[in-house]
């Protein structure tokens, strides 16, 4: 194939207008079918789900077991195919690519929009399972320790050594980092990289079916382009829908915990409907005012509390910690991504599919965050910053507060964190610290602030989305995503809790999946026609 070939897989000569097919109703810019048919599905979901709870319940508890049952081969194989190809990027010329052309530069400094990125990706995971997950597999799920002391032997791909617990905390921190680590911001960079390059170097509205135009062509205009931002919606909003019922159910914990307030559904629905009206507010304030502040507000607490529990806690165990950690991730990455002939069947669906399925289903959430940030990036720099350095924060976090939590239970200087349910975990460790109360109560405003930026920041997404690509469109459409992103986790908590919160990320993460993988092989033919068009015209200006 000569280079004249391959420049035919650039965008070239698109007569497109963003906004073009919109319609204005009630003051709403609506891209007709997206909104109309993602949003009244969604409605239609919400009513039914309250009006049938027991239905749902039933529903979503068959739903996920069916689902990571017969397609966790799919899930696992896609997230490897992420992390190579994002690592492809890193290393092949196609990384000095500028996102927005050779003048552009960051809208962003790196501190501003490190703080972004890591909170809308991350945030209210990291509180809900930060102790909880590396305790749990250090107890039971994989390389627990024993009665007797020992370590468990059943989890076939790693082993452990008997008699030995420092091998089941390195699995168990092998493991969760493996969840947190390179697998799930590959997923976020894919579709960032894609939507961003596509947008600011081809001048494609900044959505879903754009990414497919090398694919697909002038169809991503009609119902191909369509049924791809749809879905989108539908992934998006149960995505972050699974985030805020579990902050919900954290921050209600710790609440109870602090303050006696039973953490009933009542009391619950009562915090969701809270916190949505303060995300309306941030939304309203618009990406600068509202979701950047409160993302840069969210790294200071968070990084108050990380200290607080290193200098507090075991602080040399924690650091040390930190390198053996990492590791350990590297030592047994190649065992956990293994799609095949797994002998560890309740860890890998309960654990790794469902956080493939719902890193998958934030993705268009998280990636079009970060690409609305990123413009004036290098390829290789986007990747990099967001593929390593939110890693590195990831085994920070987890060995933090994992590390501690696993300390306590080691040295049975804590009896009740092993009884603790893990909404419940992160508060039961620190009572175990000094300051209690305060220390517990900024982790309860960490989930409340995790909860606004990830509301605001998806409601943003949702809003371009269904607007047809347009990033300004009118305040009141962002004030119905935001409200009925809260009615969708109200009406998944009530109709099955935690089940139907993980069941719907599943459901909605596992067809996305196959669109990402797509989604790959356009962005590189993309980024290869960029670079076979550029390259001669910089030559032969030098």
């Amino acid at each position: 194939m000569n280079e004249d070939s391959k420049s035919t897989v650039t965008v070239d000569d698109i007569d497109y207008e963003v906004g073009q097919d919109n319609i204005q109703v009630m003051g709403l810019d609506i891209h007709n079918p997206v909104f109309v048919v993602s949003g009244g599905i969604i409605v239609a979901f919400v009513i039914l789900s309250l009006s049938f709870p027991a239905t749902t319940e039933e529903f979503f508890s068959w739903l996920r077991p069916w689902l990571t049952d017969n397609f966790d081969w799919l899930l696992m194989i896609a997230g490897n195919l992420f992390v190579l190809f994002s690592l492809a990027l890193i290393v092949t010329p196609l990384g000095s690519i500028r996102l927005g052309g050779a003048d552009a530069r960051p809208d962003y400094g790196y501190l501003g929009w490190f703080a972004m990125l890591f909170a809308a990706g991350m945030g209210i995971g990291l509180m809900y399972f930060g102790v909880s997950e590396p305790l749990t597999h250090y107890e039971s799920a994989l390389g627990g320790v024993t009665s007797e002391g020992g370590v468990r032997t059943d989890w076939a791909p790693l082993g452990g050594t008997e008699g030995d617990p420092g091998a089941a905390q390195a699995l168990a921190m092998a493991a969760t980092i493996y969840h947190w680590g390179l697998h799930p911001w590959a997923i976020y960079a894919v579709v960032g990289l894609s939507l961003a390059f596509f947008a600011y170097n081809r001048g494609l509205p900044l959505t879903l079916r754009s990414v497919f135009y090398p694919l697909l062509g002038e169809r991503v205009w009609g119902w191909p382009g369509h049924v791809i931002d749809t879905l989108a919606v539908f992934a998006t909003l149960f995505g972050l829908a699974t985030s805020l019922g579990l902050g919900a159910e954290q921050a209600m914990a710790g609440i109870e915990f602090l303050f006696g307030i039973e953490a009933s559904d009542a009391n619950k629905v009562i915090l969701i409907a809270f916190i949505t009206a303060i995300a309306l507010g941030s939304v309203v304030a618009g990406l600068e005012a509202g979701v950047k502040r409160l993302s840069e507000i969210n790294m200071v607490l968070a990084l108050i509390l990380l200290l607080f529990i290193l200098l507090a806690g075991p602080t040399l165990l924690i650091v040390t910690g930190f390198f053996q950690n990492a590791a350990a991730y590297a030592t047994y990455f190649l065992p956990l991504a293994n799609p095949f002939g797994r002998e560890d069947v309740n860890f890998l669906h309960g654990w790794t599919t469902f956080y493939w399925a719902w890193w998958i289903s934030w993705s268009p959430f998280v990636g079009m965050f970060i690409a609305r940030v990123s413009r004036g990036r290098t390829v290789r720099e986007f990747v990099t910053c967001v593929l390593i350095v939110p890693t590195l924060l990831s085994i920070v976090w987890m060995s933090t507060f994992g590390g501690a939590a696993i300390d306590q239970v080691a040295n049975a200087a804590n009896a009740a964190l092993s009884e603790a349910s893990n909404d419940l975990k992160l508060f039961i460790m620190a009572n175990a610290f000094p300051l209690t109360q305060i220390i517990s109560f900024l982790g309860i405003v960490l989930v409340v602030v995790f909860f606004v930026t990830s509301s605001d920041s998806g409601s943003l997404v949702i809003d371009t989305i269904t607007a047809g690509g347009k990033v300004d469109a009118p305040v009141a459409q962002r004030v119905f995503w935001a409200s009925f992103e809260g009615l969708v986790a109200i009406a998944l908590l009530l109709g099955g809790g935690l089940v139907s919160l993980q069941a719907a990320a599943v459901a909605t993460g596992l067809p996305f999946a196959l669109l990402l993988v797509v989604m790959m092989v356009s962005t590189w033919l993309g980024l290869r026609g960029e670079r076979y068009v550029t390259t001669p015209a910089t030559t032969s200006a030098g």
